[in-house]
């Protein structure tokens, strides 16, 4: 195992040991008549491994790969073959097997240590608002058959957490966190680029995912819907409005690397704001203003230069590329009626009523203030509407979170936001070097992942909330990167 994690060099004993495990798996389904298409990819992936192992199992390559396998193959749609108890999604196995190799790694490897990421006191409260919740409403978790719906809840939870702390014990230097963040980018562009072809002609590649990895089985398609009457893209995402938000993340630390790395990275900010636009999502916009804001504090001369210039030829842009998308984004925006009358109605129901659910929800909560009905109890799929378990539609995280975890886990999460936000602000605002303006773009994107939680329940979906942890832990790696490692090696140009 030190081997594998860096220590002593035994290359030729796994290098042997991954070919004699694809030829055992070849062997296996020779002898049971596996289909050829489920176990070649396997094999494949053990001649590569044997062949390139130190390079794909480093730390790097373990992270980026994760990145990849969140933005390329959709969650909820596909899963990996195999008679489990639960679905065995790529993401859950891959999450897996690197915590396990983390965890390993800090008990072997004196190189890998486990570092604080500085947030430790907003996490437990939300964690004691989490189990608190669990606790005070066991029996109605139990009326109710919610078990392994809260524990699946709970894991999700404990592996976001994971994720970051292992993201900031292993990125120490800051050329890892700048590869992690040109990934990310790179992976965001693709996927905005099929999504703006998405909305322009109805096609969704990564409906057919199965096509390029046939080891993977199609569970589910995700649902068309339109707004205006063009098409809302949904990309590899849960639905558009995620999709959107998703996109909008990237958006700032894409500009990062077009000002401070290579200006063609700006063609992957133009890509990033038309695939969030090609939604026709207006969580996305308001999002995107954040980001304005955010940069108008934290770099107010450099953000006037480029908006003003910028305004018009993106303008042109957005109405070439997708036609009456301003127009439709506008009718939502004002609404006839106006917008507050139309979010004043339809209670409950999925992109409405945003408002009109304030008074119920609130009425609900005041029942049980302080830790709320249960972590995970609140289920609004098809598949509760008809069940009793079913609970309304609240388009809005935040006040999803007061209902399930109360006062105390709220409190956490609004303390971790502001702390986040406050602590790679300040030291951005102070710092225009390329660290200072990494931390810059990262402080953007959180603050924009929170006020867009307002508008849409963000942690029912898991691509951009991974996202959201992740790019949480860059900045805290990077907070935690003593002053030698802050400075990236350039190659001369």
């Amino acid at each position: 195992m030190r081997a594998l994690l860096g220590g002593a060099d035994r290359g030729p004993i796994l290098a042997a040991g991954f070919v004699f495990g694809a030829l055992a798996l070849l062997a296996t389904s020779v002898l049971t008549g596996s289909a050829e298409a489920e176990v070649a990819p396997l094999i494949a992936l053990g001649v590569i491994l044997a062949i390139a192992y130190k390079t794909l199992l480093a730390w790097p390559a373990l992270l980026a790969g994760l990145v990849i396998v969140i933005l390329f193959i959709p969650i909820k749609r596909y899963t990996l073959p195999g008679h489990l108890p639960f679905e065995l999604e790529p993401y859950r196995l891959l999450v897996g097997v690197i915590v396990l190799l983390w965890i390993t790694a800090l008990l072997v490897d004196p190189r890998v240590k486990l570092r604080k990421h500085g947030f430790e006191a907003p996490m437990l409260l939300i964690v004691l608002g989490v189990v608190g919740s669990i606790l005070a409403n066991g029996s109605r978790i139990t009326e109710l058959s919610l078990d392994s719906e809260v524990m699946k809840a709970l894991t999700f939870f404990l592996s976001f957490w994971l994720v970051v702390y292992l993201m900031v014990s292993v990125v120490r230097t800051f050329e890892t966190a700048e590869f992690l963040v040109k990934v990310m980018v790179a992976g965001g562009a693709v996927v905005a680029f099929f999504s703006l072809f998405e909305a322009r002609t109805g096609f969704n590649l990564f409906d057919h995912v199965e096509t390029f990895v046939p080891i993977l089985d199609q569970t589910e398609i995700a649902d068309s819907l339109t707004r205006g009457g063009a098409l809302r893209a949904n990309g590899s995402a849960q639905g558009a409005i995620p999709l959107g938000a998703a996109l909008v993340l990237l958006i700032p630390i894409a500009a990062y690397l077009g000002n401070r790395v290579n200006p063609r990275w700006w063609v992957a900010v133009g890509l990033l704001a038309l695939g969030a636009l090609s939604t026709r999502s207006r969580t996305g916009v308001v999002m995107m203003i954040v980001l304005i804001l955010a940069f108008m504090w934290m770099r107010p001369k450099q953000t006037k230069r480029f908006i003003v210039p910028a305004l018009l030829p993106a303008v042109v842009i957005v109405h070439l590329a997708l036609p009456g998308a301003i127009g439709g984004l506008k009718s939502s925006f004002f609404p006839e009626g106006g917008l507050l009358a139309q979010q004043s109605q339809n209670a409950g129901s999925r992109g409405s009523g945003r408002i009109a659910d304030l008074g119920p929800a609130l009425d609900e909560w005041s029942q049980k203030p302080m830790l709320g009905q249960g972590y995970g109890t609140r289920l609004t799929g098809r598949e509760h509407r008809f069940d009793g378990r079913g609970a309304h539609i609240l388009d809005n995280q935040w006040l999803k979170s007061l209902l399930e975890i109360g006062v105390a886990g709220v409190v956490g999460w609004l303390w971790l936001f502001i702390g986040v936000v406050r602590r790679t602000g300040k030291r951005a605002k102070n710092d225009h070097s390329d660290y200072g303006w990494l931390l810059a773009a990262i402080s953007g994107s959180v603050l924009a992942f929170g006020v867009g939680m307002y508008f849409y329940d963000a942690f029912s979906f898991i691509q951009v909330t991974f996202l959201f942890y992740i790019l949480m832990a860059l900045g805290a790696a990077l907070l935690a990167m003593p002053p030698k490692h802050r400075s990236p090696a350039r190659s001369a140009t």
